[in-house]
């Protein structure tokens, strides 16, 4: 009888342990830093499948800050903002955060004007059996949300990719569902930016837009993605961000790489610019 126990209870740990279990079911062990390529592939692979099987053929790329809310949004923190200062009117730290709330209210008008863009990409490319210019945007708030926002209000499909953050990033409402995604990895995100895209507009931003932009920048520069137009929306923001052509006159880039981007100011003349890239206009 003791004999028979004891291969009972070997037998039950056998069944328990984690050797037993099938690979692709044992999240401990592809969450080992050795399995990093294994993990790097699936993140690969399963947008890759699923945009396959919902029939997305290629995509526009919206980046912006996260900061910028709608106006209304806009206008409340900065009555909040300012609610704080009246109680310690001389506190520096309260001072500082009116005079950036009232900035951010002024850029509120690029969260309308992203959605009025968005608007008007999925409203020409989702009539087709397949899916074109699908507006894809990193998933967050801001001027993502606004352009995941004006592809849901025009009835059009649009994507998320949403990125694992130490302050959680939730994915804003306005993302088709079954086309949001989380990824672990921000160079497998990027690849999924720029594997479909057909063009990128980049919105006012901070050191994640810049990232995004001068990341496509480069590549183009170096010919490793394929040719699309760069579009930097608002160019009062972004000649005071980044002195271009300061670059070229110092000789750290070429005059020609100038051309590499062009600005735009109201979405009808980005999405012209856009359609005539492409030869559609």
């Amino acid at each position: 009888m003791g004999d028979d126990r004891r291969v009972e209870e070997n037998y039950q740990r056998i069944l328990r342990s984690r050797s037993y279990r099938v690979a692709y079911r044992d999240v401990e062990f592809l969450s080992d830093p050795r399995l990093r390529p294994t993990r790097m592939e699936l993140e690969l692979l399963k947008p890759e499948l699923v945009l396959q099987e919902n029939r997305v053929v290629s995509t526009v790329v919206v980046f912006g800050s996260t900061r910028i809310a709608d106006p209304a949004t806009a206008q409340r923190n900065l009555e909040l903002a300012r609610a704080r200062l009246a109680d310690t009117p001389d506190d520096p730290r309260r001072r500082r955060e009116v005079a950036r709330a009232e900035r951010i209210l002024a850029k509120s008008r690029y969260y309308e004007l992203a959605r009025q863009f968005a608007a008007m990409v999925s409203q020409h490319g989702q009539r087709q059996q397949t899916l074109e210019y699908v507006i894809i945007t990193g998933g967050g708030p801001g001027i993502m949300e606004a352009a995941n926002r004006g592809a849901f209000e025009s009835g059009a499909k649009s994507i998320g990719l949403n990125i694992r953050l130490p302050k959680e990033q939730k994915p804003n409402p306005y993302i088709t569902p079954e086309l949001c995604f989380q990824f672990h990895y921000f160079a497998m995100r990027k690849f999924h930016f720029l594997l479909r895209a057909k063009a990128l507009v980049v919105f006012p931003g901070g050191f994640g837009t810049l990232d995004e932009l001068f990341d496509a920048m480069t590549l183009r520069q170096t010919q490793r993605m394929q040719d699309i137009p760069i579009i930097i929306f608002g160019r009062e923001y972004w000649e005071r961000v980044v002195d271009f052509q300061f670059l070229a006159d110092e000789g750290t880039i070429d005059d020609s790489d100038l051309d590499l981007f062009r600005f735009a100011d109201t979405p009808q003349e980005a999405w012209e610019m856009i359609l005539r890239f492409h030869g559609e206009l």
